[in-house]
């Protein structure tokens, strides 16, 4: 184990989802996403530094709001000290809690000391307070691993720090698809397939976190993809904040998985993605454009039977904006607000400008925001 430098900072990116949101919930299936240069920093130093952190826990700040919240130790567990404990310091500091615990646990299995650490995050995947849907969990539990595990020593792989990732995340949402998390990783455009959760979290839990870093991951695969030839990428922001989780959540309560539509909804939207990635490899813009507009009509089509709310009235105007100047667009994500993205020709400047003056008529804000070539960086 290497002397720990005396701070670690590491930046990671958040995501936008190209095509095959839904589907890639379940193991195995297919998705495009996209890395955005607007990051998460995390930032890890222990004591001697000039703000260090109780000898014996964890203190975490946010730029968000919550600063110097202390933890302890307790069985492997982190526990919020006196006063901070409730609900809203749990919840907004889950991921990065959770993510040191599964640092945590690997160093425990190692038989190397868990030290005092006093972890900050600052976040540029929000505004003003605002969140604009760009894989912000994801992002700070990427560099929250990343900076963690070298603070204290732990030389990891790319595949092994997305693993650390998805272990924590799943700890907390094991619906969650870590798409997010392989494009902060990874950076770039990704083609990406969700592991089994519910498999990785029991082999992390009977034979251990490091047992489960090497061991082969059901339905998993992640790839970069290069990115698409002559089309430029636009992302508007709808102004409403959207909650994944809800969303899922609340299609996984319904009847309708399992059903013929379920089965038709996969399988359409599997093809979909396959078909991207080949246009993507072969820089074939015309397919690339048809298949985002199919993702688009399947998602409403998903919208139409189950009423989930995918579709608002901004993503519907920035979807409609798009196609109208020869574009194709769609919502990112899950929907029900957040952002929705748009490809074009990326000479065809006055067809750019105009899609950005109909969203900012609709009230859609064009973000300037693009495509990273990285993931998680010092």
């Amino acid at each position: 184990m290497r002397t720990r430098p005396r701070t670690v900072v590491r930046h990671a990116p958040g995501k936008l989802f190209v095509a095959g949101e839904y589907a890639v919930v379940e193991p195995g299936n297919p998705a495009v996403l996209v890395a955005v240069d607007r990051q998460v920093t995390v930032a890890v130093s222990g004591p001697g530094d000039d703000a260090g952190p109780a000898p014996d826990g964890v203190v975490v700040s946010s730029d968000l709001g919550l600063r110097s919240v202390p933890w302890r130790w307790h069985e492997g567990r982190l526990v919020v000290r006196g006063a901070y404990d409730g609900p809203r310091t749990r919840r907004e500091l889950a991921h990065v809690v959770t993510a040191v615990e599964t640092v945590g646990r690997l160093l425990t299995e190692r038989g190397l000391p868990v030290p005092a650490l006093d972890v900050s995050v600052s976040s540029r995947l929000h505004e003003n307070g605002r969140k604009f849907g760009l894989g912000s969990s994801g992002a700070v539990t990427v560099a929250t691993v990343a900076a963690v595990a070298s603070f204290c020593g732990l030389e990891l792989s790319r595949d092994e720090r997305f693993r650390l990732a998805m272990l924590a995340t799943a700890e907390l949402d094991p619906k969650a698809s870590g798409g997010d998390l392989a494009a902060s990783t990874w950076g770039g455009w990704i083609a990406y397939q969700a592991p089994d959760r519910d498999f990785v979290l029991d082999l992390a839990r009977r034979l251990g976190v490091g047992r489960a870093l090497r061991a082969p991951w059901p339905g998993h695969a992640v790839r970069r993809l290069p990115p698409p030839a002559g089309l430029t990428l636009e992302v508007g922001w709808t102004g409403e904040p959207a909650s994944t989780a809800s969303l899922v959540s609340g299609l996984h309560r319904r009847a309708w998985r399992g059903s013929l539509s379920h089965q038709r909804f996969v399988a359409t939207t599997t093809d979909c993605v396959r078909s991207a990635v080949t246009a993507l490899e072969t820089g074939d813009r015309p397919a690339l454009l048809r298949q985002i507009r199919r993702a688009r009509r399947e998602l409403a089509r998903l919208d139409g039977e189950v009423r989930l709310g995918i579709f608002t009235p901004g993503l519907t105007a920035l979807c409609d904006a798009a196609e109208a100047v020869g574009g194709a667009a769609k919502p990112s994500g899950a929907g029900g607000g957040d952002c929705g993205i748009a490809l074009l020709d990326a000479g065809a400047t006055r067809d750019i400008t105009h899609l950005r003056r109909r969203w900012e008529a609709a009230g859609v804000l064009p973000l300037p925001v693009r495509p990273a070539l990285e993931g998680i960086a010092e």
